[in-house]
């Protein structure tokens, strides 16, 4: 049998590529899992904003949802908190096990089929018999042959159309020949016992505390958080190429990373023992842990997200945002998208490359945008000294940009936040603080 359209991968985004598959009318539709089951293991932090939930069609269920943020405290290097309160819900805290099935349920209710524990090792085009079986020059089919190993065996699967949604390490996209993300970060994360004092709050910590990116404690309960961070080993090397000659080993101590002392051998298990020893963290911290979770998180998207009868979506595909680090809105958005080109290539029963091609035409211009600013915010964030860290916070730290930040700070659209700070009676003090990264954007 040759599939219609085969999804390599079963998270969120495979899984609702795979309902709208169904609901644009593909009939013959396979989502091919190597886990054994949906949802693990698990490879995030479990907080999802608001339009995440919304772009997957779901709603806030007990069944997946623990708690609701509504704001963030966040820490820089000094240690002066600057608290964002947001006037309603912004995020939630879920088990990712439980949402990840819920929606490959609702796949599954729409018509789309699992296999399960199935890996795939191999991709290749191929000319096979249309639904008659005939070979003759009108009925040869050029399709996709996915190899897989399933039950100990190594099969292999027909389908005209194939959507990668196999996540950070994507094998159908190297398959494929297509180059990689720009950058994969490195990510680490406990759930321990913890003494939240308010748990509509994310604790957020920026500055040498995770080079290139954040740390934060994201409330589950008023007694549970999970207190996790991710790097930019790029950003963990630099700074440490530039302590090389003026290292005073004399004023290290085992357990004190700052700018002065940080070498690029240390990672991210390294940054989250450090982590844990932060005042903030430790007072509230009990010992032990319940859970722990590694993964990577894609940013920068692939240059190239498509080729003959292939798309690559979510993760696969680098399209995280570089500010947050989330990947469900994206990933949903972008999911969506390539389930349209599916249903269109397969009505017109053109599997192109040019015809995949309007899966990125599309995506980039719903999402393109705000993943480049997203990117060079990341790119400056890189480049910021502990110094510069505590200079911007202390200049944020005023009522009115506060009111601001809370009236237009987005988790998936951070840009909208930039052009409101830039347009108000505080662009001139926005233009000085944050010069060389404005500059990039005109």
């Amino acid at each position: 049998m040759i599939y219609d359209l085969i999804i390599v991968g079963g998270g969120p985004t495979g899984s609702t590529a795979a309902r709208y598959a169904k609901s644009n009318g593909i009939k013959r539709v396979l989502v091919v899992e190597e886990n054994a089951s949906i949802g693990s293991p698990v490879q995030c932090a479990g907080l999802l904003s608001v339009a995440a939930l919304r772009e997957t069609d779901m709603t806030p269920d007990s069944f997946f949802v623990y708690n609701s943020v509504k704001g963030a405290k966040v820490y820089p290097p000094s240690g002066k908190q600057l608290k964002i309160v947001g006037k309603e819900t912004k995020a939630y805290v879920v088990s990712r096990k439980m949402f990840d099935r819920k929606i490959a349920e609702k796949a599954a209710n729409a018509g789309a089929e699992y296999l399960m524990k199935a890996q795939a090792v191999g991709l290749k085009d191929v000319v096979v018999a249309g639904d008659s079986g005939n070979m003759s020059n009108d009925m040869k089919l050029k399709c996709k042959a996915l190899e897989i190993l399933h039950g100990g065996e190594r099969k292999t699967l027909y389908a005209k159309v194939i959507i990668a949604a196999d996540g950070v390490r994507s094998s159908i996209s190297k398959f494929a020949g297509l180059s990689p993300c720009e950058k994969v970060l490195s990510g680490i994360q406990i759930e321990a016992n913890y003494k939240t004092e308010d748990k509509e709050f994310v604790e957020m910590f920026v500055g040498t505390e995770a080079p290139g990116f954040f740390a934060w404690s994201i409330p589950v309960s008023e007694t549970v958080s999970r207190i996790g961070l991710a790097i930019d080993p790029k950003s963990v090397s630099q700074i440490s190429e530039g302590n090389r000659s003026s290292r005073n080993e004399n004023h290290l101590t085992e357990n004190n990373l700052t700018e002065n002392n940080l070498t690029e051998n240390q990672s991210a298990k390294d940054f989250l023992d450090h982590l844990l020893s932060n005042p903030v963290i430790s007072e509230k911290i009990q010992a032990g842990c319940s859970d722990f979770v590694v993964g990577g998180i894609p940013i920068g998207p692939m240059k190239k997200t498509y080729a003959s009868g292939l798309m690559v979506v979510g993760d696969a595909a680098g399209q995280c945002k570089p500010v947050s680090g989330g990947g469900i809105y994206t990933g949903a958005v972008a999911a969506k998208i390539a389930a349209k080109v599916a249903a269109e290539a397969i009505a017109e029963n053109d599997f192109s490359e040019k015809k995949m091609s309007e899966y990125e035409k599309r995506w980039k211009k719903e999402l393109g945008r705000e993943l480049d600013i997203g990117m060079r915010a990341h790119d400056y964030r890189m480049k910021l000294t502990d110094e510069e860290m505590n200079k911007i916070f202390n200049e944020l730290n005023d009522p009115e940009i506060l009111d601001l930040i809370t009236e237009y700070g987005d988790m998936d659209h951070p840009s909208v936040l930039i052009q409101k700070l830039m347009l108000s009676k505080h662009s001139l003090k926005m233009a000085k603080l944050f010069g060389t990264f404005i500059k990039t954007l005109l």
